[in-house]
């Protein structure tokens, strides 16, 4: 035998004598205050010795199975209603005990940075946090990770929400949770899975890109960076050295510091597709939930991008339905606020790509129109924000369809007297205009010149003309980047923006 065949061999011989002393093991999301999704059976899994018998017991079950041969099992409870603590035992040649176990609503809130945007950063945050202590609302944040293929398992842990554990936790998933575990009754676990400036293409997986000829630009962009990555490494280098350079200038004179310069994408880069849900998302998927929130579009409000988003979007979404194969659960967004300092902005398509993803099931919108900051891309009254994706969850996972959780929505056009006539869904208790005449509404004939129009609410409806315009075809409302918009239901909940023609801004091909 050669050398190089013995130190093989003992290393294999080394693996199989590990394999065969390994313990039960479990995965982190599974660990104590953990909060597992009440009415649906309970996944239980993790790795041991291949063959070895494993025992799974809580809330009065116990059930038994075996690790096939490369050591995984898994194990199904029945579902669990009863609220808890309940302690969960995992027993084969070890014995694992999770303590402190609730049976809830579990959601994962997941997207850029608007949805990371910790609560320690929002509206009146130490009045917040102060008042967070809630037993039954369980937190889990997922560090923030890479991987070029699925992975099995993420860094976090379960905690209790408290003034200290919330801090730096999501603001959207801890107003969200909040408010459910008032109106829904029940204990609330999020599991937060966000970066900030990703975009959606590194939260799809590879398997779903490379299948969807549409979105092969977003794969061919990639290959490129890829191409131009050395290059572009050789110039951050120097980027780098340049900026350390400064930023010791700036602190030694006192002043600020530039910013630093970002790593281009290449190995390891969170832009990558498929990156961040296979580092991120996809070792969550054997983890029941209730359904998701989402808020991210941010970085696809550009040129191209914003459209590829209409297909994108729906596309990732109906990924991670596959992925978690529960059905369509509920998978509520967030729409994007105003902003006034977008670069090449393409706000209004990202916005209206955003609405065409209601075409699928149990899916909803949150309108942030009115509540943006028009000078900062992180608006910080994240309690609404919360709250409206609240409403949507009411009405949409927990079919409380009496209530009103939408605002108006554009549905069709008619044509009367030189003017034309806006019909909406969602008109509950009538159209408001807030603070005056109605503003932001924009007429067109077939020439698609859009001016400034005067709107007229009539009951449920809103009729809109221009002198300007003798015979018009078209109306569009909010369609800036920060737009001021003052349309609402009886419910107080705004309109949101739309336009009633689909032309294609020819800027999208460049």
């Amino acid at each position: 035998m050669t050398r190089i065949g013995a130190f093989v061999q003992v290393l294999l011989l080394s693996a199989a004598a590990t394999l065969l002393q390994a313990e039960v093991r479990v995965p982190k999301i599974i660990s104590n205050h953990m909060l597992v999704q009440r009415g649906v059976p309970v996944r239980i899994w993790g790795t041991a010795s291949g063959g070895e018998a494993v025992t799974v017991s809580m809330a009065g079950q116990s059930v038994k199975t075996q690790a096939d041969p490369t050591g995984r099992w898994e194990a199904y409870l029945a579902p669990i209603n009863a609220v808890g603590p309940h302690a969960l035992t995992i027993k084969g040649t070890n014995k694992l005990t999770i303590e402190d176990v609730l049976a809830g609503e579990v959601w994962v809130g997941s997207g850029q940075s608007n949805m990371a945007w910790p609560v320690s950063r929002t509206d009146n945050a130490e009045k917040e946090m102060q008042m967070a202590d809630f037993a039954q609302i369980r937190l889990f944040k997922v560090k923030t990770a890479t991987s070029e293929y699925p992975l099995e398992d993420v860094e976090g842990e379960w905690t209790w929400c408290t003034p200290e554990t919330v801090k730096e936790f999501s603001g959207v998933g801890y107003y969200f949770a909040r408010y459910l575990r008032e109106k829904v009754g029940a204990p609330i676990g999020i599991i937060q899975s966000a970066w900030g400036g990703t975009p959606a293409v590194s939260w799809t997986s590879r398997l779903t890109l490379a299948s969807d000829p549409a979105l092969a630009p977003a794969m061919a962009d990639y290959a490129k960076s890829i191409d131009d990555y050395p290059a572009a490494y050789a110039r951050y280098q120097k980027q780098l050295k340049d900026w350390e350079a400064a930023s010791a200038k700036a602190r030694a004179e006192g002043t600020k510091a530039p910013n630093r310069p970002g790593q281009p994408v290449g190995p390891g880069h969170p832009w990558n597709p498929s990156s961040l849900y296979n580092a991120m998302i996809a070792p969550l998927t054997p983890y029941a939930i209730r359904g998701v929130i989402w808020y991210q579009g941010e970085n696809e409000a550009v040129i191209r991008r914003s459209y590829m988003y209409r297909r994108l979007f729906r596309t990732m979404i109906e990924d991670w339905r596959r992925a978690w194969g529960v059905g369509d659960f509920p998978f509520l967004f967030v729409q994007l606020a105003n902003f006034a300092k977008a670069p090449q902005g393409q706000w209004p398509e990202l916005r209206e790509a955003q609405t065409m993803a209601l075409e699928l099931r149990n899916t909803g919108m949150a309108v942030t129109i009115d509540i943006g900051n028009p000078n900062d891309i992180h608006p910080t009254n994240k309690q609404e924000v919360g709250r409206r994706l609240g409403l949507a969850a009411q009405a949409i996972a927990y079919k409380q369809q009496k209530m009103v959780y939408s605002g108006p929505m554009y549905r069709q056009l008619s044509r009367e007297n030189g003017a034309l006539r806006v019909w909406f869904d969602y008109a509950d208790g009538g159209l408001v205009a807030k603070g005056g005449e109605l503003k932001s509404f924009e007429i067109a004939g077939a020439d698609g010149k859009f001016v400034p129009a005067q709107a007229k609410i009539e009951k449920d409806t809103i009729v809109v003309s221009s002198p300007a315009v003798a015979n018009p075809v078209s109306v569009r409302y909010g369609w800036a980047d920060s737009p001021e918009c003052n349309l609402y239901n009886g419910e107080g909940l705004p309109a949101s923006p739309f336009r009633t023609n689909r032309w294609t801004d020819p800027l999208v091909y460049r």
